[in-house]
């Protein structure tokens, strides 16, 4: 690909047609052997909001991972694991049950909250999880997804991610004007919250490590500029406002460095590191190739980005001690916005095949092994889940941008789509406990 082509993928996200809608998750495919699972209503009180139903939560989670087949049954069942009867059950080819109850304290707006996982596969109930958690009820709901984080793992063997966040970039539009806002919401599309809104282009967010704080690149003074925001309080810094391009800002694995694309010295961007406290930079490529999408190893030892110097884009791993540079992607004539699996083991890239770009997963051990999880060919910007077993992408099927969630395999995809409107960018938070 032409280095004009190339910078036009780059600022392709600014053309996009905007509008605004809230994210509802959906499964689309699950895999063909589900986890058959019992979820009983917890018990709870008569005035608690709908959106804070702590079973009903665990429910859709769970169905929502695609691994399980559950079944919910009416109201009037025991909440208790005494009660549970392992027969019924069985009878409805359930092997495990979960139960719960939900009561408000007397004064305040502090609840107590009881589940317990039960197994019934041999015919009686053997508790697999027992806890008992007090909360506020403004915490209800990410109450409900650490207990779905519990029973995904007792059951699957792999951390949940239930209780993880998403960051994306929602742009609208208004009397023909963009508006464009950086959100961050619950990894089920709830609760989203403005971190940013400007009228002019927001991009590339990226999660430290901690999940404390959010990277970006903003066009709100007219030319790139990347910024540093704390997502709890929205204290932001502005850290890089170079002539040029200032793009793609990636945390290294202890949150000290941002890797970043510059063009300070160059007409086309280079890989830099910046040291985030004293705000120094080492450039990490020169020449004449565009180099960009910086993205750290586990270890910290090596980046990924994207360059042109072999022709058209393809995916390299720069060595940081050494300088070494290696070609790792071969399979199609583009392979973009890389990163590592959580393991290291695999690196996630946006593929295009005869002009479809999809998302595919590369094994790092054999370049050849190269499966493409989505099918589209309108997908865009790849992020994987903590737990190395989903991908959170764009995706623009219609012209309309949403977000898509597929896993590793191929086996299950989900999406948020919106009623109306447009989401790019998006990014999947670390683990947050």
């Amino acid at each position: 690909m032409k280095i004009g082509l190339l910078i036009g993928m780059v600022l392709i996200n600014l053309l996009i047609p905007p509008a605004r809608a809230a994210l509802n998750l959906e499964l689309t495919k699950g895999v063909f052997n589900q986890l058959p699972i019992g979820v009983v209503a917890f018990s709870k009180p008569s005035s608690m909001n709908e959106n804070s139903d702590i079973g009903t939560i665990v429910k859709n989670d769970l169905s929502h991972s695609g691994q399980f087949k559950v079944f919910m049954p009416a109201d009037t069942f025991p909440h208790t694991p005494q009660q549970v009867s392992a027969s019924y059950w069985r009878h409805q080819r359930v092997d495990d049950v979960v139960v719960g109850q939900v009561q408000k304290h007397d004064a305040g707006h502090d609840y107590s909250v009881k589940f317990a996982l039960i197994n019934v596969a041999q015919g009686r109930n053997q508790i697999l999880i027992q806890r008992e958690f007090s909360t506020d009820g403004q915490q209800l709901r990410r109450l409900a997804h650490h207990i779905s984080d519990l029973i995904y793992e007792k059951l699957t063997g792999v951390r949940g991610v239930f209780s993880t966040r998403i960051a994306y970039v929602l742009v609208t539009r208004n009397d023909h004007r963009c508006l464009y806002s950086l959100q961050v919401a619950d990894m089920d599309g709830y609760n989203a919250k403005p971190l940013l809104t400007s009228t002019q282009p927001i991009m590339s967010p990226a999660w430290s490590h901690d999940g404390k704080r959010i990277a970006y690149v903003s066009f709100e003074n007219k030319l790139p500029g990347i910024y540093i925001e704390t997502v709890n309080n929205g204290e932001r810094v502005l850290v890089s406002h170079y002539p040029g391009i200032n793009g793609a800002p990636a945390w290294s694995p202890d949150d000290q460095t941002l890797a970043l694309a510059l063009s300070k010295e160059s007409a086309t961007p280079k890989i830099y590191l910046m040291n985030i406290a004293s705000k120094k930079l080492q450039q990490m490529t020169y020449g004449f190739s565009i180099d960009t999408e910086p993205n750290w190893s586990i270890d910290g030892r090596s980046l990924l980005f994207t360059s042109d110097r072999g022709g058209g884009p393809q995916i390299y791993k720069l060595t940081i001690r050494s300088g070494n540079i290696q070609r790792l992607t071969f399979n199609g004539s583009y392979n973009a916005r890389a990163s590592y699996s959580p393991d290291g083991k695999k690196i996630v890239i946006l593929n295009r095949e005869q002009g479809a770009y999809n998302i595919a997963v590369q094994d790092l051990d054999d370049e050849n092994v190269v499966q493409t999880l989505t099918h589209s060919g309108y997908d865009a910007s790849p992020s994987f889940s903590p737990n190395g077993q989903m991908v959170l992408y764009e995706s623009k099927p219609e012209r309309r941008g949403l977000l898509g969630m597929v896993s590793v395999d191929g086996r299950i995809s989900l999406r948020l789509p919106t009623s109306q409107g447009d989401v790019q960018d998006p990014t999947w938070s670390p683990f947050l406990s």
